[in-house]
């Protein structure tokens, strides 16, 4: 469980867990916080999955496949996402890196045994084929930041944190979200400034055109080197934990 967080934030993240209206397999944190570069402003983004009532799985009403609760009070805000246990077991079969981040975070709010039986399986759900999730995520946060005027920090640390997640995981099979510990590896020249920018001042810090163009060089580098990794990586083509997360859902669905 979090033990990093003052005992008002821990209270707030445990208040919000035991307000969801459903049962929780899960609830961890995301977003800044995991990634290693929260602003003093940044909200708390929770992820995690939860189970259905066996009647609204069976029912041809819509399911609710996803839940989403807001909070904002006293400056604190938070924002709890959670999935149904067959969406999530879904969309890491998809090779989903987002999903498998949330899953693997070392920041546990809340957990279960069958939390506990997905982390153990997780590494079944790795493939060669990340590397597409984690491409078109950096493309995606790269146009966001060279759309904006001025340009933030925050979308560009996002580019930085998915290239180098990507190219890790594809080189390692492990998951590693925090680009402190990722650039402490790397040493690319600037990240660590930009870093120590986001953390100690508003969240929407900007850059100016000239670091902006040093880094989209790097930028630009380090997606030939996502795809290298890509292209030379021994991880398997397909998942291999499909039979046992299957098996794994309907045992707790039944409850």
């Amino acid at each position: 469980m979090i033990s990093s967080f003052t005992p008002d934030i821990q209270l707030r993240l445990n208040q919000a867990v035991a307000a969801h209206p459903a049962p929780l397999i899960f609830a961890t944190i995301s977003g800044a916080h995991l990634y290693g570069f929260p602003s003093p402003d940044s909200d708390y983004d929770l992820r995690g999955s939860h189970l259905l009532p066996l009647d609204e799985l069976l029912s041809l009403e819509p399911r609710r496949e996803t839940l989403s609760l807001d909070s904002k009070s006293d400056g604190f805000e938070l924002d709890l996402v959670t999935h149904d246990a067959r969406k999530f077991i879904s969309l890491l079969l998809r090779k989903n890196g987002y999903v498998l981040e949330q899953l693997l975070s070392p920041w546990v709010v809340h957990t279960t045994a069958a939390h506990e039986e997905l982390v153990a399986l997780a590494p079944g759900c790795i493939t060669k084929h990340h590397v597409h999730h984690y491409k078109g995520f950096a493309l995606n946060q790269l146009k966001l930041f060279l759309q904006e005027t001025p340009r933030r920090v925050k979308p560009l640390l996002y580019v930085y944190r998915v290239l180098l997640t990507g190219i890790h995981l594809l080189r390692t099979g492990r998951v590693e979200a925090n680009l402190v510990v990722l650039n402490d590896a790397s040493r690319l020249p600037g990240v660590a400034e930009l870093i120590q920018q986001k953390t100690t001042t508003k969240e929407q810090c900007t850059i100016d055109d000239a670091a902006c163009r040093e880094h989209q060089v790097m930028i630009e580098r380090l997606l030939v080197e996502l795809e290298a990794a890509g292209a030379a990586s021994t991880l398997p083509e397909a998942p291999t934990a499909r039979q046992a997360l299957d098996a794994l859902l309907i045992r707790v669905s039944k409850g």
